[in-house]
């Protein structure tokens, strides 16, 4: 099937795209990395990742079918120039068929279920949601969080399959405790324990709502040395809201008793409309008591943002200082009744 014309020349812009990540692939094909970012590589509509040796096509198209023959083609285009290839999935963000948004399979039958990163083993389910149960973005915040975490304890919020504890045990935590609401979810972290033989104890992995374990956690007056608060755009449950564009300063200081003197807070946010600037501008209005500092920012990485020679279009929002509208900061955090001795 032939692109429609709507797309004429975005083969060769996926192409020119894939060229410059292929350097990075590893020769056993068991990492992971994005192939084409069209959002700013000039074809806003597709996202492909490769898993292993498993494509995933992410269609956001508002008519999704405009986009099938473009599929079509870089899927063949893409199993000619990497044919050691053993599997294709498509998941089609706008349909309203949830096996359609979880994804299908357009070719092959040995989908990858695990890949590695940096010597750490993760657990994958690529049917699990209409993502891929694995963040790239997040790569560099992995391993920020496995060069930092020697003998911390860690909380990992809004954890989804976990790879973000899963790095801290990595980086020999001394205490992980990973919580979210979906429990298929953190099955999926536990596979990730099972193939790098961490030990997984009781009270590990935590299902419930953000805001009712976050408020145990608060009563039982339990501290961290790392939290890591990376919500979703939004969510609403009986027990609060999550709005990243809106609630994000309430988020941080949900979270923010919880951190020990002298430890972390990684603030990930992800509002696609929420611009660098305006992000910082909120952060540093948290600094004006003493209390936070804003040390580092980590990048996303450069197969995520695109490169100078492949990006064809900007973000609606501005990211700087931050590379991407993933934007992920560390903050360090004095506590009052410690300053105060």
């Amino acid at each position: 099937m032939k692109a429609n014309n709507r797309y004429t020349g975005s083969i060769e812009m996926i192409m020119k795209a894939v060229g410059q990540r292929v350097p990075m692939m590893d020769s056993d094909h068991h990492e992971a990395l994005r192939l084409f970012n069209g959002f700013y590589e000039g074809c806003p509509e597709l996202v492909i990742d490769l898993y292993g040796r498993t494509l995933v096509f992410f269609n956001y198209g508002e008519r999704p079918g405009e986009l099938s023959g473009l599929v079509d083609d870089a899927r063949a285009a893409l199993q000619e120039r990497l044919p050691w290839l053993s599997a294709g999935i498509l998941k089609i963000r706008g349909n309203l068929d949830e096996k359609e948004r979880r994804g299908i399979l357009l070719f092959g039958e040995l989908v990858d279920d695990r890949l590695s990163e940096e010597g750490v083993r993760y657990a994958l389910d690529l049917f699990l949601h209409q993502d891929a149960s694995f963040y790239l973005d997040t790569r560099g915040l992995r391993r920020w969080i496995r060069e930092n975490a020697d003998g911390k304890r860690v909380l990992n919020t809004f954890a989804y399959t976990g790879s973000l504890g899963a790095a801290a045990l990595a980086g020999s935590a001394s205490q992980v405790i990973q919580t979210d609401i979906n429990q298929r979810f953190l099955d999926v972290a536990a596979r990730t324990y099972r193939l790098n033989g961490f030990r997984l104890q009781r009270g590990d992995l935590v299902t419930g709502d953000f805001f009712r374990v976050i408020g145990r956690l608060r009563r039982q007056q339990r501290l961290f040395d790392i939290v890591i608060l990376d919500p979703p755009f939004f969510s609403l449950t009986v027990a609060g809201k999550i709005d990243q564009l809106a609630d994000t300063l309430q988020l941080i200081n949900k979270v923010r008793p919880l951190v020990a003197h002298g430890g972390w807070l990684v603030a990930v946010n992800n509002a696609l409309y929420l611009s660098g600037a305006e992000y910082m501008k909120q952060l540093e209005s948290l600094t004006k008591g003493g209390y936070i500092r804003i040390e580092e920012i980590i990048p996303v990485p450069q197969d995520v943002t695109g490169y100078p020679d492949t990006i064809q279009r900007q973000p609606p929002a501005y990211p700087s200082p931050f590379n991407h509208s993933t934007k992920i900061a560390v903050l360090r955090v004095t506590r009052k009744d410690e300053r105060a001795v």
